[in-house]
């Protein structure tokens, strides 16, 4: 699966999650991306974003099961 990571004032990126080293674990033992793994990918830190989708965020540890994700930056240097 292809995902779109908006990082809202900045860059948009496509992610083939296949390509992405995985940290989570489903249901049946396998393991799969999550939020956190695809925050890796675009070089940012869980602890200075908040990952939404569909408007609501979502822990960075949750498997990743949406095509779009919006990430807000919490924190930006100045």
């Amino acid at each position: 699966m292809r995902v779109t990571v908006d990082v809202k004032g900045e860059d948009t990126h496509e992610i083939d999650l296949e390509t992405v080293s995985a940290s989570g674990t489903a249901a049946d033992g396998e393991t799969v991306p999550t939020y956190r793994d695809l925050l890796r990918e675009v070089d940012l830190s869980p602890h200075e974003v908040s990952v939404l989708v569909d408007g609501r965020p979502v822990p960075e540890d949750q498997p990743v099961e949406s095509e779009h994700v919006t990430v807000l930056r919490l924190i930006k240097g100045g």
